[in-house]
């Protein structure tokens, strides 16, 4: 039972990186598909109590952003592990504006709000492991439990 997380500015390559290396294992939320909170709490609830692994496939900016589903997830005992994608902002603009059709872009001002209080996470929020994920896809892990097998 594991619940992934991921973070990081529209663009950065977290829906590439879920379907280049979780597709076959994970359920994927994201809002931008099931469109609001009560459709994903729903869904997040399910996952938990059956014990589905799944990947939390937004932004989520703020710790306070990532308790939603830190919380509950390790009530139900799961396995936490948080990827932080570190694309810079100019690389996230410019694949934001490449954007089109199922890839709706998000207008700047949207990017730039997520930028301003976007903050890493950080291991007293519960993870039980913490990756870095750059501009390419590659995934660095950056902190784990003392007693979590690597």
């Amino acid at each position: 039972m594991e619940l992934i997380l991921f973070t990081g500015l529209q663009g950065s390559g977290k829906s590439t990186f879920y379907h280049a290396h979780f597709a076959d294992t994970h359920l994927r939320i994201n809002l931008d598909m099931l469109r609001t909170r009560r459709r994903e709490s729903a869904i997040l609830t399910a996952c938990l109590s059956c014990g589905q692994r799944l990947v939390i496939d937004n932004t989520n900016p703020t710790a306070e952003d990532r308790a939603r589903y830190l919380n509950p997830a390790r009530r139900a005992r799961f396995r936490t592990v948080a990827y932080a994608f570190h694309t810079p902002f100019q690389v996230c603009h410019a694949r934001n504006a490449a954007r089109s059709g199922k890839k709706k872009r998000v207008p700047d001002v949207g990017l730039k709000a997520t930028a301003s209080k976007r903050t890493d996470p950080a291991p007293d929020e519960g993870f039980d492991q913490i990756f870095s994920v750059d501009q390419n896809g590659v995934a660095t892990l950056t902190w784990s439990r003392p007693d979590e097998v690597r």
